[in-house]
C-alpha cells in the first residue's frame, strides 16, 4: 500500500551552517522537528505536494532543488531540506511521485518505473520548481540540484534536459558515458560514489567523468573507499564507517554550492 506524505507548515530555518568538522544532524538521524512547509509547486499535476524550507535570514538566497531517493518525499529528504536552508540556501524538496511514498522494495520500483517511463514529465515537474523559487522576492535566481539515487540520476537527466538551473549535485545516481550528451550541460557537475556500490561500479564512474571531460564540463567528483551505496544520507546506518566519508563529501558539497549558487 503507498501512504500520502504530509507535514505541517512551521516556522522558518535559523542561520545555523554546520563547523567543518560536523554533519548536518539530518543525515546522522539526529534532526528535531521540522522547519518547513508543504507546498504545492506544479500546476501540471495537483497532486504533487513538495516541501520548502526557508532561511529565517532575509537574503537574497541562492535555491537549491532536493530530488528524493527511490521511496519519495520521506521524511529524512526534508530533514536534509532543513539542513541546506539552515546553511543560507531556500530548500524546496521535489516530488516526483505524486505525493505518495514506498513502504517496500516492490512499491519503491513501481513508482521509479512509472515515473521513469515518463521523462518529459519529470523535466516539467522540475523545471515549475525551478520557475517556483526563482519567483520568489527572497532569491537572486541561481537555483541548483541535489539528488540521491533514484535522485542523483533524475538530476542528471534534468542537467540533459533542461537549462533552467545552475547546478547538479549527483549522490550515488544512475549514470552515462557519452561524451555527445555532457556537450549539454553548461556548469559544474557534483558528484560523490562509493567504491563498495554493487549497482554503480567504479568502471561506470570513471566512464563517465572522462565523458564530462571530454566535453568540457568542469566537474567535482570522487570515489570514496570502504563505503556502499546510500552511505551519505544514511549516515546512522553505519556510523564508524561513514562518517568520515560523509563528511568530507558535505564540505565539498558546501564548497560546490558556494561556487555555483552564490551572488
Amino acid at each position: 500500500m503507498l501512504t500520502i506524505a504530509t507535514s505541517a507548515a512551521l516556522a522558518a530555518v535559523p542561520y545555523a551552517p554546520t563547523a567543518d568538522d560536523a554533519l548536518p544532524a539530518a543525515i546522522v538521524g539526529a534532526a528535531g522537528p521540522l522547519l518547513g512547509t508543504d507546498i504545492a509547486y506544479y500546476d501540471g499535476n495537483t497532486k504533487t505536494l513538495g516541501y520548502l524550507a526557508v532561511p529565517a535570514t532575509p537574503g537574497p538566497h541562492g535555491a537549491v532543488i532536493l530530488i528524493h531517493e527511490w521511496n519519495g518525499l520521506v521524511q529524512r529528504v526534508k530533514e536534509t531540506a532543513d539542513a541546506i536552508a539552515a546553511e543560507g540556501y531556500i530548500a524546496l524538496a521535489a516530488d516526483l511521485y505524486s505525493g505518495r511514498t514506498g513502504t517496500n522494495r516492490d512499491e519503491n520500483m513501481t513508482l521509479v518505473r512509472e515515473t521513469l517511463a515518463d521523462p518529459a514529465e519529470i523535466i516539467s515537474n522540475l523545471e515549475a520548481a525551478v520557475r517556483h523559487l526563482e519567483a520568489r522576492p527572497d532569491t537572486y535566481g541561481k537555483v541548483g540540484t541535489v539528488g540521491w539515487c533514484y535522485g542523483g540520476g533524475v538530476a542528471l537527466s534534468f542537467a540533459l534536459g533542461s537549462d533552467t538551473h545552475d547546478a547538479t549535485a549527483i549522490f550515488y545516481g544512475r549514470l552515462l558515458d557519452d561524451p555527445e550528451q555532457m556537450k549539454q550541460i553548461h556548469h559544474e557537475v557534483y558528484g560523490t560514489f562509493a567504491r563498495n556500490d554493487q549497482g554503480i561500479p567504479v568502471a561506470q564512474v570513471e566512464a563517465f567523468v572522462k565523458a564530462l571531460r571530454s566535453a568540457g564540463v568542469a566537474n567535482d567528483i570522487h570515489i570514496y573507499d570502504e563505503v556502499n551505496h546510500g552511505f551519505w544520507l544514511h549516515v546512522d546506518r553505519n556510523p564508524a564507517v561513514n562518517t568520515q566519508p560523509a563528511l568530507d563529501a558535505w564540505q565539498r558539497l558546501k564548497a560546490y554550492f558556494q561556487r555555483t549558487l552564490g551572488e
